[in-house]
C-alpha cells in the first residue's frame, strides 16, 4: 500500500466521493468525546500554564522546566499504562480501568493545592496526574476502535480527537480569564480544574457502556503478547517511539515562540488556543483523508509539518504576530494529521482481544521518548542555546523519518 498504492487510492476516492457512504459514528465514541473535552478543559488549564508557572513565575531553569514537562508529556505512558492494557483485555474491563485513570488525575488538580512552589512535590503531583492519563489513555482509544468498523477507524478517532481539542481550546481560554480576573491566583485555577474534571469522570461513568466480553482466536488465547508481536506492529511501535524522541514538546514550542515574539506573559495560554483550533478544525479531514487515501502518508506528512516549523523557528530571530499565529496553526495541523492517524494505524493490526494492551504498548514507548526528549531538549537549551539545541533536534527528526518511511514500506503488504 505504502508508498505508491496510496495515490491511486487517492484517485479512486476523487472519483468515489460524490458516492461515498456519509461518516457514521457510533454513540460510544461521541459520549467518549464528551469526557475528552471535559477532561481536557481541566488539564489544558494546568498543561498551558506550566512553562510560564514554572521557568517565569518560579524562575526556575530551563532543565528543571524539562523534567516537569518529560514527566507530564511522557511519564503520562509509563509501565503502568501496560498493566492496565492487559488487566482491561483479560476482563473486557475497559471502561472501568478508564475510569480509575480519570478520577486519579482529577484528584491530582486538588493536589496541586498542596504543594505550593516546592519543585519537589510538584513534579510527585505531576506525575502522578500523568499516571492516571497512562491509565486512562488506552482503554478509552480500544473502546473507540472496538465500537468502529475498520474502515472508519481514521475518522472515529479523528472525530474523537476533534472534541479532544476543543477542550484543549477552552481549557486555556478559561485559565486565562481567571488569571485575567484574579492576577497570579493559580489556586483558583487548579480548584476550576478539579470541577471540569470530576464532570468528566461522570459523563464517562454515566453514558459510556460497559465493553463487551470478547473470545479469542483459539490460536491466540493462550499467550498474553500473542498478536502484538508481528513485524507490522513492532515496526509502528518502533516509528512511534522514534519520532517522539526527536520531537520537541509544545511547552519548549510555546517559550521559544514567546521570546520570538517579546509576547506577554499573561497571553501565553492563549499559545495552547490557537494550537487546539487547528487541531480541532483539521482533525476530522486528516481522518477522512487517511480513511480514503493512505493512513502512512497522511501521518509522514504530519511529521515533515513539524520540521517546516522548526526550520521557521531556526532561522527567524524574531516573528511578527501572523508568523506566530501561522506556526501554532501549523502545529495543530501536525496533531491532526499524526494522534489519530497513529491509533488508527496500531489499531488496523491488533486482534480485538489484544487492542487495549498494545495500544498501551505503543503509548508507552511513545511516552518514553517523549520524556527522553523534554529532559534531552532541556538540557541542550541550558548548555548550548536555544537555536543549536533546534537544529539538533530538527536534523535528527528529518534522520527518524527516513528509517520511518523505510519501515513502514517494508512490512507495508505483510498480513
Amino acid at each position: 500500500m505504502y508508498p505508491l498504492e496510496w495515490i491511486e487510492r487517492l484517485k479512486l476516492g476523487r472519483r468515489q466521493s460524490a458516492t461515498a457512504a456519509p461518516m457514521v459514528i457510533s454513540p460510544v465514541v461521541l459520549s467518549l468525546g464528551l469526557t475528552s473535552l471535559l477532561t481536557d478543559i481541566s488539564s489544558e488549564m494546568v498543561n498551558s500554564l506550566l512553562p510560564a508557572y514554572v521557568v517565569l513565575h518560579l524562575h526556575l531553569s530551563p532543565l528543571q522546566f524539562g523534567f516537569i514537562d518529560g514527566l507530564y508529556n511522557g511519564f503520562a505512558i509509563a509501565l503502568l499504562s501496560l498493566a492496565a492494557g492487559f488487566l482491561a483485555d483479560r476482563a473486557s474491563r475497559q471502561k472501568e480501568v478508564a475510569l480509575a485513570g480519570y478520577s486519579l488525575s482529577g484528584l491530582c488538580k486538588l493536589l496541586l493545592l498542596a504543594v505550593g512552589t516546592s519543585y519537589g512535590w510538584l513534579l510527585l503531583v505531576i506525575g502522578l496526574d500523568r499516571l492516571g492519563k497512562g491509565i486512562r489513555a488506552a482503554p478509552r482509544d480500544a473502546l473507540i476502535s472496538l465500537n468502529t468498523p475498520a474502515s472508519s477507524y481514521a475518522s472515529a478517532f479523528s472525530v474523537h480527537r476533534a472534541m479532544d481539542a476543543c477542550g484543549s481550546l477552552l481549557g486555556p481560554i478559561v485559565a486565562f480569564l481567571l488569571l485575567a480576573n484574579l492576577p497570579g491566583a493559580f489556586d483558583a485555577v487548579w480548584i476550576s480544574s478539579f470541577a471540569f474534571a470530576a464532570l468528566g469522570v461522570a459523563a464517562l461513568w454515566l453514558f459510556v457502556p460497559k465493553a463487551q466480553p470478547i473470545v479469542p482466536a483459539a490460536q491466540r488465547a493462550q499467550a498474553p503478547w500473542s498478536g502484538i508481536g508481528s513485524r507490522r506492529f513492532l515496526a509502528v511501535a518502533g516509528c512511534g517511539s522514534l519520532l517522539a524522541l526527536t520531537t520537541i514538546s509544545d511547552g519548549f514550542i510555546y517559550l521559544m515562540l514567546q521570546e520570538k515574539s517579546a509576547t506577554a506573559a499573561g497571553y501565553f495560554p492563549l499559545f495552547y488556543v490557537l494550537t487546539a483550533t487547528g487541531y480541532m478544525v483539521f482533525s476530522i479531514p486528516a481522518g477522512r483523508l487517511a480513511d480514503r487515501t493512505s493512513r502512512p502518508a497522511v501521518f509522514l506528512s504530519g511529521y515533515l509539518l513539524l520540521i517546516v516549523l522548526y526550520g521557521v523557528l531556526f532561522y527567524r530571530d524574531q516573528v511578527s504576530t501572523g508568523v506566530l499565529v501561522s506556526c501554532l496553526a501549523l502545529l495543530g495541523l501536525y496533531y491532526a494529521a499524526t494522534e489519530g492517524i497513529l491509533m488508527a494505524l496500531a489499531s488496523s493490526i491488533i486482534p480485538p482481544e489484544r487492542r487495549t494492551a498494545g495500544i498501551a504498548l505503543i503509548a508507552t514507548g511513545i511516552g518514553v521518548g517523549k520524556l527522553i526528549s523534554s529532559v534531552t531538549f532541556g538540557a541542550l537549551w541550558q548548555s548550548v542555546g536555544m537555536q543549536n539545541s533546534l537544529l539538533v533536534f530538527a536534523s535528527a527528526m528529518a534522520a527518524a523519518l527516513l528509517v520511518t518511511l523505510r519501515l513502514l514500506r517494508s512490512v507495508s503488504n505483510e498480513k
